[in-house]
């Protein structure tokens, strides 16, 4: 699409927003507003991705790993559901500002289990920016943001309905089954509700190799309800409450693989997720956004009944002012965290709490300086407090953490013909001390300490990028370099939890991809490659009597998702093509092959100096899984799907789960779970 065309639409939403006389209906006067003030990015802009309703229906997407299955910057490790990270370019979930409808998935639970939980049936979209991005992304978002966005009645039903629903059943070949239902309506000419509930049981699937995978059945519940409408012509508000809950018999260590004859613990995962979004659209000055949520999530098992308990209120409070060829966006956001942990420290029961706070300040100008340049620049200020919150009976000096910063970012997009557009942004972000990992942290007498001295971590990201788009093919390359600055993390020891800056965490890569459409075919490929090293500075180790050594001998190290929990993991070079066909307009073939490829990297550098263990060469084996998915329309009301995953039944490891250590003395258990092996997915949908 030409710059020429990118005006008319800006021309075109000012207009509407200015109430002047469009050739367009409301409604489509509307969208078309709604999506100016939303989907302008420069920074970045050519490594985004959008993910649809249609891409996940096609494969039957029930877990994390099935809503990303077809991106290549982004890989999902951990096998089952509950221990499944999410790594944006190499580094962990926890460097992304992960939203949904605007509400952050803060912090963890427990560093062996998953923060982030969604039903993907629930889903309208997934945005995906990858990389530190625009002063718009949120507080902390190192590594890029992702935010899921649910489905409301306007997305389920067509314009003169009043009423609908549909009744779902799954079935898994590899020990699943899926039982939902849906309800929406319209309750008046402006407002409509949306009712969800699914049952998810899954028994413990096999590997590649038929062998069982133990610990992975589970029990899930999820309930959804949203209530959303026009207030007035100009202002709308939407009100959403989920409820997820998960049972199931886990091990001491979720996330990595189970052998035969290891304890499993009842254990119990809940969420309750409270959002409210109200947008007003005025003229051209004020078109307001305020999204207001409330957050409550727990663990409750493992080896020793443990209790983590997270809660996370907070706001967003955003304003667009569009001025010529100018579109301007600026906003606050707060967030207030509270994590409480009941676990076990040198054999005795304690218990830890810690606060912590984000209050934000941004904006991000986007102006259109001719025909073929648009160039963005913003700027946003975060100011982070934390503090631990001594329990009764416990002794000692609470940690603080109070520290502020201001983060610039700069992109252009030119276009050098009506096909080709080049790209170059640069960002910075900024992050400081969250809330710890529940678990984790309460392993301590006190919980979390940190080292006095602590500072922020903050990171400047670079990327060059060229698209390429025509009638039938597009194309999209981009080179980029990241080093975060400062990165904090716990390192292990014999003296509980101590936060500390370790040093710069580097990550450089290069992503490809290809669309193109020929007549009822589609065909993509897409390829990234990412190294991601920590350059480790000073490190701090702790005894059990708090004597400190200081350690600074250290060589650049590849990451790992064991060694580095909380900060990222290694992924051999990633190759997908896939294949769409629509023969006729009730039915959809597709197929898709993604290549990784083999890694070895050398591990263990920390334990070396804390434990004594000698450097480790984790080798990472290769491996080729191919997806095919049908669909079919049988009648108005009936659809029949069949998914067929990792068809040809490969026994691998994903690179993005923790790496097989157990050939390390003193190292057995530590390894990631292999994955599901072929998975034979049918579901009917009947909607009325």
């Amino acid at each position: 699409m030409g710059t020429h065309s990118k005006k008319t639409t800006l021309a075109a939403a000012i207009a509407a927003i200015s109430g002047l006389s469009v050739p367009v209906m409301a409604e489509e006067a509307a969208d078309a507003v709604q999506n100016e003030l939303e989907t302008v990015v420069v920074v970045g802009q050519a490594t985004n991705a959008l993910i649809t309703t249609e891409d996940l229906e096609a494969y039957q997407a029930n877990d994390l790993a099935d809503i990303f299955r077809l991106t290549p910057s982004i890989n999902v490790g951990g096998s089952l559901g509950i221990a499944q990270k999410i790594y944006v370019r190499g580094l962990e979930d926890n460097y992304v500002n992960v939203t949904v409808d605007g509400a952050p998935q803060t912090s963890t639970l427990f560093h062996h289990i998953g923060r982030v939980a969604i039903d993907p049936a629930l889903l309208q979209e997934v945005e995906v920016q990858a990389g530190a991005g625009e002063a718009t992304s949120g507080a902390g978002a190192i590594g890029g943001a992702i935010r899921f966005k649910t489905k409301d009645v306007n997305d389920l039903l067509d314009q003169g309905e009043s009423f609908g629903g549909s009744v779902k059943g799954n079935y898994f070949s590899n020990e699943g089954e899926q039982y939902s239902v849906s309800l929406y309506g319209r309750l008046s000419d402006n407002w409509g509700v949306v009712a969800y509930y699914s049952d998810t049981d899954r028994d413990n699937f096999d590997d590649g190799d038929g062998d069982e995978v133990l610990g992975t059945a589970s029990d899930q519940d999820l309930s959804f309800i949203k209530l959303s409408g026009n207030i007035s012509d100009n202002q709308t508000l939407a009100l959403s409450y989920e409820g997820r809950d998960e049972q199931a018999d886990f091990s001491k260590n979720p996330n990595w693989h189970v052998p035969v004859g290891t304890p499993l613990y009842a254990s119990e995962a809940k969420r309750d997720t409270y959002i409210a979004n109200y947008t007003l659209q005025h003229n051209d000055l004020l078109n307001l956004e305020v999204t207001l949520y409330d957050t409550e999530q727990s663990f409750k098992g493992g080896a020793y009944n443990w209790l983590a308990e997270i809660t996370s209120v907070g706001l967003d409070i955003r304003n667009t002012t569009l001025l010529g060829d100018h579109k301007i966006v600026y906003g606050v956001d707060y967030r207030d965290d509270d994590v409480k942990s009941d676990g076990v420290w040198a054999g005795t029961r304690v218990t830890a709490e810690e606060e912590g706070s984000v209050l934000g300040a941004y904006a991000q100008v986007h102006s259109q300086l001719s025909d073929q340049l648009l160039l963005s620049y913003g700027a946003r200020y975060d100011k982070y407090e934390n503090e631990q919150v001594l329990q009764s009976g416990q002794t000692g000096t609470p940690s603080k953490f109070d520290e502020s910063d201001v983060s610039l970012n700069i992109g252009v997009s030119y276009e050098l013909t009506d096909d080709w557009t080049l790209g170059l942004g640069y960002a910075e972000a900024f992050r400081g001390k969250e809330i710890g990992d529940g678990f984790t942290f309460g392993d301590s007498p006190i919980g979390g300490a940190m080292d006095e001295n602590l500072d922020g971590e903050s990171v400047s990201n670079i990327e060059i990028s060229a698209e390429y788009s025509s009638q039938n093919l597009s194309a999209k390359i981009a080179v980029y370099q990241s080093d975060i600055d400062d990165v904090i993390v716990d390192i292990p020891d014999r003296g509980g939890v101590y936060y500390q800056n370790i040093g710069t965490l580097e990550t450089q890569g290069f992503e490809a991809s290809l669309t193109y459409q020929l007549n009822d075919f589609e065909i993509y490929a897409g390829f990234s490659t990412v190294d991601t090293e920590i350059d480790y500075g000073t490190l701090t180790i702790t005894d059990g009597s708090r004597t400190i050594r200081e350690i600074s001998d250290l060589p650049t190290s590849d990451v790992n998702g064991y060694e580095h929990k909380g900060l990222g993991n290694s992924v051999g070079d990633t190759w997908n093509v896939g294949l769409s066909y629509t023969p006729r307009a009730d039915l959809k073939l597709g197929l898709n092959v993604a290549y990784v490829e083999d890694l070895d990297i050398d591990a263990l550098y920390v334990d070396q100096v804390v434990w004594g263990t000698a450097p480790y060469e984790l080798e990472k084996d290769s491996y080729t899984t191919v997806d095919a998915f049908a669909e079919w329309q049988a009648t108005q009301e009936l659809t029949l799907s069949l998914a067929v995953i990792n068809l040809f039944d490969k026994h691998y490891r994903d690179h993005s789960s923790v790496g097989d250590f157990t050939e390390v003395p003193g190292y057995g258990s530590v390894a990631g779970p292999w994955e599901a092996g072929r998975d034979i997915r049918l579901s009917a949908t009947y909607s009325f």
